[in-house]
C-alpha cells in the first residue's frame, strides 16, 4: 500500500506533467465565430483554426476582391461616373453624377463599406455586374481559393456568394501584397474628394475600429449583414511579423473585434521570422513562347523568410520552384511567372511569388518554337 506522503509526491508529479497541457490550453483562445483562422502573411503558414473550410457569407469582405481586381487591372486616376445602378444599391453614399477617380472610388469604399462603390468599380470593369462577379471568382480560384464564388462585389446576401475563412484569408494575404493596397485599408480617415467638384467632399472614416484601438493594427476590412453575422479581415504587424486574420458570423459587431484582438494576441506569442536565402540567389528562368525572345528570368518577389513555432529548426527548411515550362508573350516586368514553394520538413509551409525580371514583347523566336516542337513530339526539351 502506498504511503500518504508517496501518493502526496506522485500527485504533485503528475501535475507538474499537466501544467503546461493546461497552460497551453488556457492560451488557446475561446471565440464565438463560427469560423476563424489566423496566418502568418509572408508565408501564408497557419497559426489558429476553427472550421476554416466551412462555407460562410462573407459579407462585405467581399470587397477585398472587389479592391484586388481594380488595383491589378485599372489605373488610380481613371474616372469613374456614377450611374443610377450604383447610387441606388442598398447602403451606398455616393450619388447619380458624381465624378470620382479609382484611387478614390476605392478607398471611399474600402473605408466606408459603400456598396454602391463597389457596383460602380465593376461597371467600370465589366459589362455588367455579373460578369465582374465571374471575374472575380475566377481570380480566387487563381489564388487557390476554390471554395468560393461571388455573384457581386460588395457581399449583399444573395445565392451562390459565399466563401470560407481559409479562402478569405488568401485572397486578403494576395491583396495585401499589391501595390496601394495596404496604404488603403490602413487610413483611418480619408478626405473623399472628387472630380472637378461634381460632388461634396466629405471625410470618410474606417469601419475597422481596431485600427484606433488595438497595437499593430494595419487593415483590412469588416464586413455585416444579417446572414453573415459579425466579420472581419484583419492584418496586424508587430517586430516585423504580420499576421492576418479572418473571423466569420461572430456573435455581433463588437464581437468580431474583440474576438479579432484575442486571436492576434494568441498567434504573435506562437511566431518568429528567421531570414532565409536572399532573392538575389533564386534566379530561375522561363521559356517563352510568341515572344520577341525565347526565355525570361525570374526571382521571387521578396527576400525568403521562414517561420518558426516554438520547437522547430530553421535546417529543416528547404524550397523548390512550381514553375510552368512555358508562358506566353507579352510579359511585363513584375508578372507573377510561378512561385517559389517553402517547405518544412518536406511539407509545404508558404508561397513566394516569383515574379519576372523584364518586359518582353510578342514576337517571333525560332529557339523558343524548336524548344516548344521538341516538348510536344519528344518530351521536356532540356536546355
Amino acid at each position: 500500500m502506498i504511503s500518504t506522503k508517496k501518493s502526496l509526491i506522485l500527485s504533485l508529479f503528475f501535475c507538474c506533467l499537466l501544467v503546461p497541457r493546461l497552460a497551453f490550453a488556457a492560451l488557446s483562445p475561446s471565440i464565438s465565430a463560427e469560423s476563424a483562422i489566423v496566418i502568418e502573411a509572408s508565408t501564408g503558414r497557419v497559426i489558429y483554426e476553427k472550421n476554416p473550410d466551412r462555407l460562410m457569407h462573407p459579407a462585405s469582405m467581399t470587397k477585398i476582391m472587389t479592391c484586388l481586381l481594380a488595383l491589378e487591372r485599372t489605373k488610380m486616376d481613371d474616372v469613374v461616373v456614377i450611374d443610377e445602378e450604383a447610387a441606388g444599391t442598398d447602403y451606398a453614399y455616393l450619388s447619380k453624377g458624381n465624378v470620382i477617380t479609382m484611387g478614390e472610388l476605392l478607398t471611399e469604399m474600402m473605408l466606408e463599406s459603400d456598396n454602391g462603390a463597389a457596383v460602380a468599380v465593376a461597371e467600370q470593369m465589366a459589362p455588367s455586374v455579373g460578369d465582374f462577379a465571374e471575374m472575380m471568382t475566377e481570380r480566387a480560384h487563381q489564388i487557390g481559393a476554390m471554395h468560393t464564388r461571388f455573384a457581386n462585389p460588395n457581399g449583399l446576401t444573395q445565392a451562390r456568394h459565399y466563401s470560407t475563412a481559409r479562402d478569405m484569408a488568401s485572397i486578403a494575404r494576395e491583396a495585401w501584397q499589391i501595390p496601394g493596397f495596404q496604404k488603403i485599408v490602413g487610413q483611418k480617415t480619408h478626405q473623399v474628394k472628387f472630380v472637378n467638384n461634381m460632388g461634396d467632399a466629405w471625410m470618410a472614416e474606417n469601419l475597422n475600429n481596431l485600427l484606433w484601438t488595438y497595437k499593430g493594427m494595419v487593415g483590412i476590412k469588416t464586413g455585416y449583414t444579417d446572414a453573415a453575422g459579425g466579420c472581419l479581415a484583419g492584418a496586424a504587424t508587430r517586430d516585423g511579423v504580420t499576421l492576418i486574420s479572418v473571423v466569420m458570423n461572430s456573435e455581433g459587431v463588437p464581437e468580431r473585434f474583440n474576438e479579432t484582438a484575442k486571436l492576434l494576441d494568441y498567434s504573435f506569442p506562437q511566431v518568429k521570422l528567421v531570414k532565409g536565402p536572399k532573392r538575389e540567389k533564386l534566379g530561375r528562368t522561363v521559356w517563352v513562347f510568341d515572344g520577341s525572345t525565347y526565355k525570361v528570368s525570374a526571382h521571387p518577389a521578396s527576400d525568403v523568410k521562414y517561420l518558426l513555432f516554438p520547437g522547430e529548426d530553421k535546417k529543416k527548411y528547404s524550397y523548390a520552384f512550381d514553375m510552368p515550362r512555358f508562358i506566353y508573350a507579352p510579359v511585363q516586368k513584375g508578372d507573377k511567372v510561378g512561385e517559389l514553394v517553402l517547405l518544412y520538413d518536406g511539407k509545404e509551409a508558404g508561397r513566394i511569388d516569383m515574379i519576372a525580371d523584364s518586359s518582353m514583347e510578342k514576337g517571333f523566336s525560332l529557339v523558343a518554337h524548336v524548344i516548344g516542337f521538341y516538348d510536344k513530339i519528344l518530351g521536356p526539351f532540356l536546355a
